[in-house]
């Protein structure tokens, strides 16, 4: 089989998402009192409504349609005034009642847009001669290969979930050799709105960068925990390949049900390179549903795809249509917050951030707030060192208060310690209120900044390590980093690594 890169030589891949996001930050379920909970014990949270028992009827959930006109709007999605609910037939243990409530040609959301941006790798997986949008219209990359790209949103629907099955004694987790099944309705019923994508998408990596940022923007608006370990977060990926310079869309197959942005990004690569191997040989791409096997780290097929009319698609007569005022839907627009883009670019232009930087701290609304909250215990100048110790020392460390990190990032930024103490003192502090000033004085980690005394240090090592001197004189810049550790071991950690740095530049020129 060709690596993607061959293949997209020839081959143009056209991919679209749909994303199911469950509604976890709500409550009770879509349409009834059920408390929202997969925590529990099985089949504790349900009712006659999610359970579908005759007369039982369905109350819509106000919140979580504010939920789905927030998503919208942060999707530059038009939300519609009036749409209505309907019926999705079919026969699945998963839902008791044997239809599933969901939306119907007009959704809540329609017609939405996201810019895409892609870099570094990722950015070499679309061949540079194939650099236009699905519309046709060219694409800038950057000298560093990076490049913007629009991608189409066709609807954001409402509709629940079904029930948890849990397949015993197959092969992972699967139905297919299982002994028994087992269901779970404590998730059915459960508010959840399925994104769509237009299929705008040319490259795994584009996919997995659409979902990412998409789980990022709903974190931020609070409506989920977008988890795809959970499976709160869910992504089936459709795609089809045609000839470079074929308008023509070749027969689509469906990734179900992928649980992760590897996942997805390995088993569109994979079907990609099958289907040109298939159609290089003469073959023929079926419409179907495709399970991805990450073990195995192949595609193979479920069933034969639907198509609508297979679902009996018809408005629910037990729920009346809905007409959002503007007034509603103004009201959930003051309710969406500074998106994450937003917030990255205002990083940079305000506090001077590395972009890399102000992006994974913006990415998280856990992360951006205690930022935020340090940023207001610290001077501008100390702002980017605060950041700094954020993003390349805290992770796998408890939760610090602000304070203490605030108090970190003075220190380094006035190289009272270096970055390796820093480690140090994050450990003597972790799961304390302990104020590291006190750490750094009790343990007298303090660093000399003293140039003479520092100067006298520096011209000591250079009298003995003449063969480092005159390798640098040559041209082996290198050496100074043996020089800095020769230095800070001549004063026993406690001189300045980034002076002593200056004054062996200095002192060599």
């Amino acid at each position: 089989m060709k690596k993607l890169a061959e293949v997209l030589q020839d081959w143009e891949a056209v991919i679209g998402l749909e994303v199911h996001t469950e509604l976890t930050t709500l409550k009770t379920k879509m349409f009834c009192n059920c408390r929202l909970s997969h925590d529990d014990e099985p089949n504790a949270n349900v009712c006659p409504v999610c359970l579908g028992l005759p007369g039982a009827l369905p109350v819509p959930n106000k919140k979580a349609i504010e939920s789905i006109v927030m998503a919208g709007l942060a999707t530059n999605c038009q939300i519609m005034r009036h749409s209505m609910f309907y019926r999705k037939h079919y026969f699945y243990p998963d839902m008791a009642k044997n239809f599933q409530t969901t939306q119907g040609p007009v959704a809540f959301c329609m017609h939405g847009n996201l810019d895409l941006e892609v870099h570094g790798v990722g950015a070499a997986e679309r061949p540079d001669f194939a650099d236009t949008t699905a519309t046709g219209e060219k694409i800038n990359r950057e000298a560093d290969g990076s490049y913007i790209v629009p991608i189409r949103i066709l609807r954001i629907h409402m509709e629940e979930d079904a029930a948890k099955m849990v397949h015993v004694g197959g092969a992972e987790g699967r139905i297919t050799a299982a002994t028994e099944s087992l269901i779970d309705y404590n998730r059915c019923g459960t508010p959840l709105i399925e994104l769509v994508t237009e299929p705008d998408l040319r490259t795994p990596e584009e996919a997995r960068l659409f979902m990412e940022t998409l789980q990022q923007t709903f974190r931020t608006l609070g409506i989920s925990d977008c988890s795809l370990e959970k499976g709160s977060m869910r992504c089936d990926g459709n795609i089809s390949l045609r000839r470079r310079g074929s308008a023509k869309l070749g027969t689509k197959t469906e990734m179900k049900n992928i649980n992760s942005f590897k996942s997805l990004h390995d088993a569109l690569e994979y079907e990609i390179c099958r289907q040109a191997e298939v159609l290089e040989e003469g073959g023929v791409i079926y419409q179907e549903t495709r399970h991805w096997e990450p073990a195995h780290k192949r595609t193979v097929v479920m069933r034969v795809k639907e198509t609508a009319d297979d679902y009996r698609l018809f408005p629910d007569p037990d729920l009346a249509p809905f007409d959002l005022s503007d007034d509603f839907i103004n009201a959930c627009a003051q309710r969406v917050p500074e998106l994450p883009r937003q917030k990255r670019n205002r990083y940079v232009a305000d506090y001077a951030l590395k972009l890399t930087d102000a992006a994974q701290i913006a990415a998280d609304p856990t992360t951006a707030k205690l930022f935020e909250s340090c940023v207001k215990l610290v001077g501008v100048q100390v702002i980017p060192t605060v950041a700094n110790v954020m993003v390349n020392l805290l992770p796998g460390y408890d939760t610090f208060a602000p304070q203490q990190i605030a108090s970190l990032a003075e220190l380094l930024n006035s190289d009272a310690i270096s970055f390796a103490q820093a480690r140090e003192v994050l450990d003597a502090i972790n799961g304390t209120d302990e104020d590291p000033v006190r750490v750094v004085d009790a343990r007298g980690m303090r660093q000399t900044t003293d140039i003479v005394a520092l100067q006298t240090v520096v011209d000591e090592v250079l009298a003995r390590c003449t063969d480092q001197v005159q390798q640098y004189k040559e041209g082996n810049t290198k050496v100074i980093g043996f020089l800095v550790g020769q230095c800070m071991k001549a004063s026993k950690g406690t001189g300045n690594p980034k002076l002593f740095n200056q004054l062996l530049v200095q002192s060599l020129s």
